[in-house]
């Protein structure tokens, strides 16, 4: 995967970062991680840079504010900030998302600003739309815009076979293709306008 920075040309296609957010022994999110991320790197409009919180190295306490990042601190806020557009797979843990993401999105905050933001959540019934919601608050927050158009695994474990393959029929990849070329579009319009007039 690439690590150059935020410049769009023909040849350098728009960063999109796959955060995927559960931490939990005998997660399921590899799995859905795994489908989405193969997805978006067949699509043309992006680099995709995967981040997996349970492979961070995170302090357990946030630190206060103006203290100097560690080296891996810094090297994980240059990956934020180089993206143009997140994807963020989320669980739902009662009723909302889990902390350990929660505590990653806090460990930044410029990084975040005017970026392009959708979801793809899986859970039971709920199949992880409330976890969304929340987040969809938090970015916003952060001066993030979210795109209208997600992915949700309802019974996730029953939507995917052998070798993390979601079923055809579920329509899932279709939704997935659709919320792409929704972050496309944004992630282009907002990495233009701060390119001509710096967000802050």
């Amino acid at each position: 995967m690439s690590t150059t920075s935020n410049t769009t040309t023909a040849a350098a296609p728009l960063r999109l970062a796959v955060i995927v957010g559960s931490t939990r022994d005998g997660r399921f999110g590899p799995t859905v991680g795994g489908w989405f991320t193969a997805l978006a790197e067949q699509h043309t409009g992006f680099d995709v840079d995967v981040i997996d919180v349970a492979d961070l190295e995170l302090p357990s306490a946030h630190p206060d504010w103006g203290t100097e990042r560690t080296p891996a601190l810094t090297a994980l806020a240059e990956r934020v900030d180089a993206a143009d557009a997140f994807v963020v797979i989320t669980p739902e843990y009662n009723h909302s998302f889990p902390a350990a993401l929660k505590h990653f999105i806090d460990l930044h905050r410029t990084e975040w600003e005017a970026k392009a933001v959708g979801f793809v959540s899986y859970g039971g019934v709920s199949g992880g739309l409330r976890a969304v919601e929340q987040l969809r608050l938090v970015f916003a927050e952060l001066h993030c815009a979210t795109v209208r158009d997600g992915v949700s695994f309802h019974g996730a474990w029953d939507h995917f076979g052998e070798g993390g393959r979601a079923h055809e029929e579920d329509g899932a990849a279709g939704a997935a293709k659709v919320m792409l070329d929704q972050l496309a579009w944004w992630a282009k319009a907002l990495h233009t306008a701060r390119a001509e007039n710096p967000y802050r």
